[in-house]
């Protein structure tokens, strides 16, 4: 019987990794090429336009407008939505029989939101932690009780 193949998922909404566990007492190694991150910028960063004007419904008024999204969250949810389909992929592809999912919550409520029924079946845990700027070697602790690492 052929071992299940464990990945870990380590995200934020900005940067994200997948590392796989082999079994109890090999620990957990990163998968090259599976590692992504944008450069994590604040809305008025991105917003570097003046807001458009607007015509009031009562009078002859004009006023500011309000983006309807904050872009930082909207940037972030796009690169979770990414990161998602990548999975997906792997998932269907047969590279992973379980995922655990470590993220920040907010990245991890998009997570929920984006990856497909086919890998929602696959995780085994989630850990609302950010766990993104830990070194390999230190998370190990983090997954006591979930996996044996």
């Amino acid at each position: 019987m052929k071992k299940p193949i464990t990945w870990i998922l380590i995200a934020n909404g900005t940067q994200a990794r997948i590392l796989e566990h082999n079994g109890p007492g090999k620990g957990l190694t990163s998968i090259s090429g599976l590692e992504w991150s944008i450069a994590p910028l604040q809305s008025q960063d991105i917003n570097t336009d003046k807001p458009g004007r607007g015509f009031s419904s009562a009078g002859a008024g004009r006023s500011a407008m309000e983006p309807r999204t904050d872009a930082a969250e909207h940037r972030e949810a796009e690169f979770v939505r990414s990161v998602a389909q990548e999975l997906d992929r792997k998932a269907l592809d047969g590279a992973f029989d379980r995922l655990v999912i470590a993220a920040a919550p907010i990245a991890l409520g998009n997570f929920r939101k984006q990856l497909s029924d086919h890998s929602k079946k696959l995780v085994l845990a989630e850990l609302d932690k950010d766990l993104t700027n830990l070194p390999t070697p230190q998370l190990n602790k983090h997954f006591d009780g979930i996996i044996a690492v």
